[in-house]
Formats: C-alpha cells, structure tokens, sequence
C-alpha cells in the first residue's frame, strides 16, 4: 500500500473533511478559522484541525479511518501539522492516549489559556479528558 499524502487542506475544501467527520460516524467538525490537515489515499482517510487560541493552537479533531489505524499515521499527520508551529498547541484527550502523545512531545498541563480551561470544565463533565500541551 501507498504511503498516504499528508497536506494542509484549503480552507474552501474544509466542507471535505466535515464529510469524512460524517462518513466516520463522529460529531468531530472544523471549526471556522481552524487550519485543517488531512492524509490523502483517493479519499481523506485521517484528517486533524489546529484552531487559533490564545498565543497558539487548539488540536482537536484528530481521526484516522478505521482501515487505516496502528500504522502511524496519525503521528505523521501530527508532526507534519505541527512543523509550522511556532508556538504552544494545546489538546484535550482521554487518558488512555495519554501515552501516545507523551511520545510525540506532549506533557500533560493544568494550566491552559482562559477559554480552553472553561471547555474543558463543561466537557470534563461527561467524559473523563486531560489537557497536554506542546511548546
């Protein structure tokens, strides 16, 4: 198999990756403003957004195809993404993959920008979420 292409997608081609977000079955949506990134094999097959947040980024969104996962794609998608970040990129995750992005540079964090802090008060209210940060 081909490895698959990784590229920032255009912001005009956003509505692609919201089809994929569908397609998978995940209420997962880009946010307006949001720089998307996405791996290309014929059709989007994992795809990630970084939305400006305070001095940096937020990462949500991250989603690899079924067919696809525990080939590291998603550490591909994720480093290439971030190759042109120059400054802290925060996430929130469950704690089972807090493993997976303490390899790729992430340390867990309590202190976030001011509207990812209150975010995640409201979704830690139904799910159990850490926050990382990268800087």
């Amino acid at each position: 198999m081909p490895t698959p292409a990784i590229r920032q997608l255009p912001a005009e081609l956003q509505p692609l990756l919201n089809k994929f977000y569908r397609a998978q079955r995940s209420q997962m949506r880009g946010m307006p403003g949001a720089s998307c990134w996405v791996a290309m094999d014929r059709d989007i097959i994992a795809g990630l957004c970084l939305t400006p947040v305070a001095e940096g980024y937020w990462l949500t969104g991250l989603l690899v195809a079924p067919g696809y996962r525990s080939q590291g794609l998603a550490r591909r998608l994720i480093e290439q993404a971030l190759e042109s970040v120059r400054s802290p990129v925060w996430l929130f995750c469950h704690p089972r993959l807090a493993g997976f992005y303490a390899r790729l540079g992430f340390v867990q964090t309590p202190d976030l920008p001011e509207p990812l802090h209150d975010r995640l008060q409201r979704y830690a209210r139904h799910k159990p979420l850490i926050a990382f940060v990268r800087n």
